[in-house]
């Protein structure tokens, strides 16, 4: 095979990687929004995401592919296919989704080590949730956005916010990332990859390891993110619209067919051409 063949073949590994990440984590946050949330004394149980879905094909395929296709799953289907955009404000959420997944694939470089997959999952959950609460909390401190400070501690805002990371994380961190991940990453290890011609990652393999080209480029996404998040709670959020039938029971539903049936779609393709790199 030439090697702009080879990278053709590539090319085409990874949008299916793209396009099967944003349907099924698409499909995923649709369903969260059926999911009742539950208080127990202050502390507040709710699934915020399936984040195990892109963790899982970050580490085993290519990690930015299923990065991007979460970030825009999330994007295309929990808010556009809902009836509502919120413009420039979206695209925090967009960057910091891309760097945790992103991040948490890089660090494995052997799918296998549970050990590895299970640090890996909840450092890169962790790094999307803190990212999230530092936002948040620089939007209070430059006054973009209000702020009701608990009477004689100014500071409060630091509490709430790091009370709700701790939260999120010990719960849908551990429950809803971590341990699916522990679980199902070294046992489709060897098993899905052969579904897009891939050979399964090594501890050799290109796609595994952070350096310093890395975390730049995190770095850099991450201070987007605060800039974009910033200028939209101060009123630039330039495009910014909500329809009449947002997050009714009919957009959820259609959101849910719509992203089953791409999913659908990609495994099919996915299994036939296997098939036929099998018969040749």
């Amino acid at each position: 095979m030439s090697t702009m063949q080879k990278q053709s073949a590539a090319q085409s590994q990874k949008l299916m990687v793209f396009v099967l990440t944003m349907s099924l984590y698409g499909l995923a946050t649709l369903f969260t929004e059926l999911i009742p949330k539950f208080q127990v004394g202050i502390v507040e149980f709710s699934v915020e995401y399936f984040l195990f879905i892109p963790l899982t094909l970050a580490m085993l395929f290519d990690p930015l592919s299923a990065a991007l296709g979460a970030a825009t799953g999330e994007l295309v289907f929990s808010e556009i296919m809902l009836g509502q955009f919120g413009g420039l404000g979206e695209l925090e959420k967009f960057l910091t989704v891309t760097i945790g997944v992103y991040i948490a694939g890089r660090l494995v470089r052997d799918p296998r080590n549970r050990g590895m997959v299970g640090a890996a999952a909840i450092i890169g959950t962790a790094a999307q949730l803190a990212m999230g609460t530092v936002v948040d909390i620089l939007k209070v401190q430059f006054a973009v956005e209000d702020f009701e400070a608990v009477a004689g501690l100014p500071e409060s805002v630091f509490a709430t916010e790091g009370f709700a990371f701790l939260n999120d994380l010990l719960f849908s961190g551990i429950l809803f990332c971590m341990l699916p991940c522990v679980y199902l990453v070294p046992k489709l290890y060897g098993k899905i990859e052969p579904l897009l011609g891939m050979q399964p990652r090594t501890e050799n393999s290109a796609v595994s390891g952070i350096n310093p080209k890395t975390i730049a480029v995190c770095v850099l996404g991450f201070v987007c993110a605060i800039v974009a998040e910033l200028a939209a709670t101060a009123g630039l959020s330039l495009i910014d619209w909500e329809a009449e039938w947002a997050e009714s029971g009919t957009a959820v539903a259609v959101g849910m067919v719509v992203a089953a049936v791409i999913a659908i779609a990609v495994l099919v393709v996915m299994k036939k051409n296997s098939e036929r790199k099998a018969a040749h």
